[in-house]
């Protein structure tokens, strides 16, 4: 996902800021809550994923927080805070960390690429298919003159993963160093980064 510029404020339709006044009932107890639309939907949506009721989560908030005197305000924040939660959950997942973990995972070679077509990770395997390939390449300085090429360059494979997300895409590569070359396929997918814009590449073929 790559974030707009610095300074861009959050996107926001009018309908999200409309204030709406609704009347929540639990237990025979009506409380009336006048919010904006976009603090109700987060309400539904935290509601839902607890398996419970608009209801009965509005009372547990008012329950958790009984001298807060503004139940309104309360609701924004449990709301607020349930979704920054998410987020950083999201975030420690969607982490290079994660991908290295993935490549590691993967029995076939296979390595993280960025949208400069910079290696970022690979796994054992990729690194014993290189050294397999290109004996030259055995020390880790003698891997920085190891260079990659691509049959279809890195926007468009973007591009085609964003049209098709449920398919990868399959190219041909070339890895070599000083006058030796290997060539095979790889079957690319986008990595799941939040921030950044990263390939996953398995070597098959």
């Amino acid at each position: 996902m790559t974030s707009g510029p610095a300074g861009d404020p959050p996107p926001l339709t009018p309908d999200d800021v409309e204030a709406e006044f609704r009347v929540v009932v639990r237990d025979g107890n009506r409380r009336g809550v006048r919010m904006e639309r976009f603090f109700w939907s987060l309400l539904k949506r935290l509601a839902e994923s607890r398996r419970t009721t608009v209801g009965q989560l509005v009372e547990d908030i008012s329950n958790a927080v009984p001298d807060a005197g503004n139940l309104t305000s309360a609701i924004r924040v449990a709301c607020s805070r349930a979704l920054a939660d998410e987020n950083a959950k999201y975030t420690e997942v969607a982490s290079l960390k994660t991908v290295s973990t993935l490549l590691t995972a993967c029995p076939s070679p296979a390595f993280a690429l960025s949208s400069s077509k910079k290696i970022l990770a690979f796994n054992p395997s990729f690194q014993s298919l290189v050294r397999r390939q290109l004996p030259m390449a055995q020390a880790e300085d003698d891997r920085q003159g190891l260079r990659l090429a691509l049959d279809l360059n890195v926007s468009e494979i973007f591009a085609r993963l964003e049209s098709d997300r449920e398919r990868p895409v399959v190219t041909g590569f070339v890895i070599g160093m000083a006058d030796r070359r290997y060539r095979a396929q790889l079957s690319i997918v986008r990595a799941p980064l939040v921030d950044s814009d990263v390939l996953l590449a398995f070597v098959f073929g």
